[in-house]
């Protein structure tokens, strides 16, 4: 029986969400485009799915844009308000944590001449918002700062973040991947002008997501072709996935409360297991402001990618803070940001708990990582 500790990474698509995706994949086949009533009536569909979107999100209808993912939906809001605003300024400040979706772009943006402010974080995984607020200049146009973040689960300052953005009339976008579908996020309270969200990370399918672009923000479209989403994102709309989006954001805000006591228990029952039963590790990040379902631990004299190899043998999926490219580990850039030793930053393993996770499941875990621990160790 396979037993799923990686909910970070994607999630399993809920019953219901999928009962309510699959007429779109046959029955109601019609382009979204089309002038007949086949079609219409999928553009109705994604209009009814992005007006609860918005609801959810505290926001218009006609700021509400789909993409494929989180990470288009980072390139179009970053490189978007970049291109549209660089007679403004030409100045970004993001932090060291990002997803590669943003640190990626912004290294593209540097090519074209913009300058871009990585902030530190400190050992706990939090942005200084002080540090932040010195380091905007008069050519600072947009700050782009992570909701939680995709390893260590730390939650940003961000209510304080967007009230500096707003005091200084810069643009503020948060890529909120991973914490849509944890936190109840009204953009009007957290003053955030652009956000991005992936559904399967929130019990949705893979392969479509949502940029969230206030309409004051100029943006320009990153790509060509057609007139949908308002001439802002070609490309025929993906109406099952959208469906699959907006129902799994519906399901996900309605318990939310529930949802984190529920993983939070298992959480902090595994940390607490670990801290009694193996010697010698370390909880990377803050375990106050943190997703509730989150843990983060490197176990020293470990390799991680062992680590997860047999786990895997016992059924087990987890994920190292280590990603393995041309047959080398290389370690997390998130854990040596907020000064974690390479070695430890090898050896850490992140376990994110999700809503079929239980007790049982929990404690076989624990047990598991201590045997393997000692068979590594020894």
């Amino acid at each position: 029986m396979i037993r799923y500790f990686d909910h970070s990474a994607t999630t399993a698509v809920d019953e219901r969400v999928l009962k309510e995706m699959l007429p779109y994949f046959s029955k109601e086949y019609g382009n979204p485009s089309s002038l007949y009533s086949l079609g219409k009536s999928n553009k109705e569909i994604i209009n009814i799915y992005r007006m609860k979107i918005a609801n959810i999100l505290n926001c218009k209808v006609n700021e509400i844009y789909f993409t494929s993912c989180g990470s288009e939906s980072d390139n179009l809001i970053l490189k978007g308000i970049a291109f549209a605003n660089r007679n403004k300024g030409n100045h970004i400040i993001t932090s060291k944590i990002e997803h590669p979706a943003i640190l990626n772009t912004c290294s593209y943006l540097e090519k074209f001449g913009f300058k871009v402010t990585y902030l530190s974080p400190n050992s706990e995984g939090f942005i200084d918002v002080n540090e932040l607020e010195k380091s905007i200049t008069r050519n600072t146009i947009l700050i782009s700062i992570m909701f939680a973040n995709n390893e260590i689960g730390t939650i940003q300052p961000i209510k304080e973040i967007g009230e500096i953005a707003k005091k200084h009339d810069i643009y503020f976008h948060t890529d909120a991947v991973q914490a849509m579908g944890n936190i109840d996020i009204d953009v009007k309270k957290y003053n955030i002008d652009a956000l991005s969200m992936s559904a399967h990370k929130f019990y949705g399918p893979k392969g479509v997501g949502v940029a969230y672009i206030n309409e004051k923000v100029p943006f320009i479209r990153m790509q060509d072709g057609g007139h949908q989403e308002r001439d802002k994102r070609a490309g025929t709309e993906n109406v099952a996935g959208i469906v699959g989006l907006g129902k799994a954001l519906e399901l996900a805000t309605e318990n939310i409360e529930q949802y984190n006591a529920h993983l939070k228990e298992l959480r902090d029952y595994y940390v607490s297991e670990i801290k009694k039963r193996v010697p010698y590790i370390r909880i990377n990040g803050s375990m106050t402001k943190r997703l509730s379902g989150n843990a983060n631990i490197s176990f020293t004299g470990i390799d991680g990618s062992r680590l997860i190899a047999e786990l895997d043998k016992k059924e087990i999926c987890a994920s190292s803070g280590s990603a393995c490219s041309s047959g080398f580990l290389n370690p997390s850039h998130i854990l040596l940001a907020i000064g974690v030793p390479n070695n430890l930053a090898r050896s850490s393993l992140r376990i994110s708990f999700g809503k079929d996770n239980n007790l049982e499941d929990t404690k076989y875990l624990v047990d598991s990582i201590e045997e393997i621990v000692k068979k590594l160790r020894y």
